[in-house]
């Protein structure tokens, strides 16, 4: 997606993907800042460990503690720190990187476009607080969420994001285990369901989704899930987890050009290299 829109741009870049062991992540980011590299992406398990790693934390990844774009950037003549696709001649040799997080953004904007879905005052169910769902769960906090579900294989991990919640959003009513009423949405964050085979994730079933009006699994291949089949027959609205990752890639294509993204453009070139067609 990000390749289809460089070209509509008429920017003459690549987006190219490394595989990076997790122990080489700050070699690899400072050697992407000696090649005067435009900016990164970063996916698991990186997120976290780039937090702390990188020069400068953007504040729109500061509450999440997680780092998925990256942004190098080098002093102008002003002495002000400026993005390296801002500098048209030689590019200074000091080069910062900058830490963004644009998954959070992009979970409210793909609920949004999907579900027509506002978080504020909505029940949700969340399941997994790995790293995506970490960042979930404190993003749909922030958006004012009346009730947080929060439901993970190992329980200290859900633990410490629900006493995060308690402290840093007192107004969520937040709680570990899975609902005995009606909610708004089931929200997978787990891996769960990435064989099409797979078994419902977390020990959910049918009487659980039946409860929620729409069911968004943040997997989107395969693009129908077990759970999405399930929630589907169970009447719940469905939908995968492309538009999210359409919208994260959208606002890190911003972030590096300084331009608006071509959305549509990068939607197509998404779902051509996803399914096909």
């Amino acid at each position: 997606m990000h390749n289809a829109a460089f070209r509509e741009l008429k920017l003459n870049w690549v987006y190219l993907a490394f595989d990076v062991l997790p122990e080489r992540l700050q070699e690899a980011i400072e050697g992407a800042a000696a090649m005067k590299f435009i900016g990164l992406n970063l996916t698991v398990p990186h997120k976290i460990i780039a937090f702390n790693i990188v020069d400068f934390v953007d504040p729109s990844a500061l509450p999440w503690g997680a780092v998925n774009t990256i942004r190098f950037e080098a002093i102008d003549s002003h002495g002000n720190w400026r993005p390296l696709a801002e500098f048209k001649d030689d590019i200074p040799d000091e080069i910062r990187s900058h830490g963004f997080n644009t998954d959070a953004e992009a979970i409210e904007l793909a609920l949004r476009e999907d579900f027509n879905l506002e978080l504020k005052g909505a029940s949700v169910l969340l399941l997994g607080t790995g790293g995506a769902g970490r960042v979930a769960a404190l993003k749909m906090a922030s958006c004012g969420v009346r009730e947080l579900y929060v439901v993970n294989r190992t329980q200290q991990k859900a633990e410490e994001v629900i006493n995060h919640i308690k402290n840093n959003y007192p107004d969520v009513c937040v709680k570990n285990g899975f609902p005995d009423k009606k909610i708004d949405l089931i929200l997978n964050a787990t891996s769960a369901g990435l064989q099409p085979d797979a078994p419902l994730p977390l020990g959910i079933d049918e009487s659980i989704i039946r409860k929620a009006g729409f069911v968004y699994d943040m997997i989107y291949r395969p693009a129908e899930t077990t759970l999405l089949k399930v929630a589907k027959k169970a009447g719940c609205k469905t939908a995968n987890g492309l538009s999210m990752l359409l919208w994260q890639g959208v606002r890190a294509l911003e972030i590096w050009t300084g331009l608006k993204a071509p959305v549509e453009t990068m939607r197509s070139a998404l779902i051509k290299n996803i399914y096909g067609s």
